[in-house]
């Protein structure tokens, strides 16, 4: 049973905050890099692909390490940022977002290109081919073809980020009311005498909350799929002078 007085709502606020900040930020961005590497073809672009999923394949605490590295008060981009700016990121709220970030952005990059490959190119040709812009093709026709990969991307990411811990806890640390999302929550409510409870509650609760995104996913795809008009090709095809419709 579900006890609410265990809820540790603080946690599970910092999670959803956490979780749409990051699927908001990394959607843009992997949209983008979807798109080059589904229909682009430059000197490599094999290893930029592989360098873009490699935090999917890499430990969650290599990750995190790395950040820290990075971003860290002594890292390379931390250090200017604090002594110039004030700024600093590690072991903040920011810091969380940014490690979620790094591990589901390969997750919705991947999904977003498999989207787009699946879009016929010469929808996109024959767009371009009637005078279309390149941005009014892809608005018009490739984004709204691929829509349901993308938003299968989105929730990819959004659950991906509520169960995110290994990156988490070695860059942004657990912090209660900062930094302690529910994972960490649950992992610190292990470590404690008579916490069972408190874990068992915040399990069902990361449980409910990452199947109703899965569900909310499924159920806007399909409903896509009944409105997304079919095309009948009408052109009249030539071969060896000969017309076949």
């Amino acid at each position: 049973m579900v006890d609410f007085e265990y809820i540790d709502w603080s946690a599970i606020v910092l999670s959803l905050r956490v979780a749409i900040i990051t699927s908001v930020m990394a959607l843009p961005l992997a949209i983008f890099a979807g798109y080059v590497l589904a229909r682009k073809t430059f000197a490599g672009k094999s290893f930029l692909e592989a360098v873009l999923h490699l935090p999917m394949v890499m430990p969650p605490v290599t990750t995190g390490y790395l950040l820290l590295l990075l971003f860290g008060s002594k890292g390379i981009i931390g250090e200017p940022l604090t002594r110039f700016f004030g700024i600093k990121i590690a072991f903040t709220s920011g810091a969380a977002v940014l490690a979620s970030v790094t591990v589901s952005f390969p997750l919705i990059v991947r999904s977003v290109k498999i989207a787009i490959e699946l879009v016929d190119p010469c929808l996109e040709e024959a767009s371009r081919t009637l005078g279309a812009s390149w941005w009014k093709t892809f608005y018009r026709i490739t984004l709204p073809l691929a829509w349901p990969g993308i938003v299968s991307g989105f929730v990819l990411a959004f659950a991906r980020s509520l169960g995110e811990f290994g990156a988490t806890i070695t860059f942004a640390g657990n912090i209660a009311g900062a930094t302690r999302t529910i994972p960490l929550a649950i992992y610190s409510s292990m470590q404690m005498p008579g916490g069972e409870q408190q874990s068992w509650t915040l399990v069902c609760i990361s449980i409910v909350i990452s199947l109703a995104a899965i569900l909310l996913s499924e159920y806007f795809n399909k409903y896509r799929m009944k409105k997304r008009p079919h095309y009948k090709s009408h052109i009249p095809l030539k071969a060896n002078g000969l017309e076949a419709a």
